[in-house]
C-alpha cells in the first residue's frame, strides 16, 4: 500500500468518480490512476468502487470506509509536511478560507490587511461559498478555516470557535413609512414585501424562528446571498430588506436608511471552524487572534484538547463577544 494510492482514492471520491478530471487536476495520467486503484483493491482483496464496464459507478460500502480512513492519513501526512516546514521558516507558507459573501466583503478586509503586513510571505487564498459548502471544505481538509455562521454545527470533525455576535438591520429607501416608525414589530415588517438572505445563509435560521413564534408569516419575494444585491433589489422597489447590520455603510448607501432590528430578533455569533488534528502553524494561530482577539493561542490550544463539542462551549461561558 502506498501513500500515492491512498491519495488516488481519495481525489477520484472527491471528483465524482470521475478520473479523467482527476488525472487532471493531479497532472497524471488516467491509465495510471485507474492502475494504481485496482492494485490497491488486489491487494486488499475488495473492491473500492463499483464499475460498469471501464467506468466508476459508486463508492462501495466498505469503500467509504477505507477513503475516510485513507483521507485521515493523508491529513497526518500534511500535518507532518507542516511541522517540518514551521521548523524551517515559520513566516512563509499557505494559508485558506472559506467563508460567505458578507465576512467576505464586510468582516474580514482589516484582519486580511493587517495579517499580509505581518506575514507578507504567507499566501492568502479566499473561497466563498454557502455555510455548508464552507464547512465541507474545511472538514475534507481542501481549507484551513472555515468562517460562517450556520452550517458549521454540521461537521463532527471541526473545532468551532466563537468569534463575535451580530444582529441585523432593516434597509429601506428615504421616506419610506417605516422610517417614521419609533420602534419597529415584527408585525410591521410582516406587512411588507421581504429581501434577504437565502435560508441557511448569514443567520436567517434566526429570522425565520422570530416571525413563527410570533405566529408571522413573512412575504420573501425574494432572497439572495449577497447583502449588496439585496440592498440593489431594495432600491429598486422590490421591498424592504433584512441584514447584517455590518453590510450597511452610511458613506457607501446615502440613498438607503438602516433601522435597528436587534430587539427583534435573537444575536446571531459568527465561528471559525478548523478540522480536529490540523498543525496549526504560528501564523495561523496569529490570523484567528487577529479576527477574534479574545482567541489567544492558549485558548486555541485548550479548544483542540477538549473532548466533545460542549467542552469546547464551555471554554468561552465567561468571554464576552464583540459585537459588529
Amino acid at each position: 500500500m502506498k501513500l500515492q494510492q491512498l491519495k488516488y482514492i481519495w481525489e477520484v471520491a472527491h471528483h465524482d468518480l470521475n478520473v479523467s478530471a482527476t488525472a487532471q487536476s493531479l497532472f497524471t495520467s488516467q491509465p495510471g490512476i485507474s492502475k494504481q486503484v485496482r492494485l490497491l483493491e488486489d491487494e486488499l482483496g475488495l473492491e473500492i468502487f463499483a464499475r460498469s464496464g471501464k467506468h466508476l459507478t459508486h463508492i462501495t460500502p466498505v469503500g467509504h470506509t477505507i477513503i475516510e480512513q485513507a483521507g485521515q492519513i493523508l491529513r497526518k501526512v500534511e500535518s507532518i509536511k507542516q511541522a517540518a516546514h514551521e521548523f524551517r521558516d515559520e513566516k512563509t507558507g499557505s494559508l485558506s478560507i472559506a467563508t460567505t459573501h458578507t465576512q467576505a466583503r464586510y468582516a474580514l478586509p482589516n484582519v486580511i490587511s493587517s495579517f499580509i503586513g505581518r506575514y507578507p510571505e504567507v499566501s492568502l487564498h479566499m473561497h466563498q461559498g454557502s455555510p455548508l459548502q464552507i464547512a465541507e471544505l474545511a472538514a475534507n481538509g481542501e481549507v484551513d478555516f472555515a468562517i460562517a455562521t450556520e452550517g458549521l454545527e454540521l461537521f463532527g470533525d471541526l473545532v468551532m470557535l466563537p468569534c463575535y455576535n451580530w444582529n441585523r438591520s432593516i434597509i429601506v429607501t428615504k421616506g419610506h413609512a417605516l422610517a417614521e416608525k419609533p420602534m419597529l414589530t415584527l408585525k410591521d415588517i410582516a406587512e411588507y414585501p421581504i429581501v434577504t438572505y437565502v435560508f441557511g445563509f448569514t443567520g436567517r435560521s434566526k429570522l425565520d424562528e422570530a416571525f413563527q413564534n410570533e405566529g408571522l408569516q413573512p412575504k420573501v419575494v425574494f432572497t439572495a446571498t449577497d447583502a449588496d444585491v439585496i440592498k440593489t433589489y431594495v432600491r429598486l422597489g422590490l421591498g424592504i430588506g433584512i441584514i447584517a447590520d455590518m453590510a450597511y455603510d452610511v458613506a457607501q448607501d446615502p440613498d438607503l436608511v438602516a433601522l435597528s432590528a436587534s430587539h427583534l430578533f435573537s444575536p446571531s455569533t459568527t465561528m471559525i471552524g478548523c478540522r480536529r488534528g490540523t498543525f496549526l502553524r504560528a501564523f495561523m494561530y496569529d490570523f484567528m487572534e487577529l479576527f477574534a482577539p479574545h482567541l489567544t493561542r492558549e485558548l486555541i490550544d485548550r479548544a483542540f484538547e477538549a473532548q466533545t463539542r460542549q467542552d469546547v462551549d464551555l471554554l468561552f461561558d465567561d468571554i464576552v463577544f464583540p459585537v459588529l
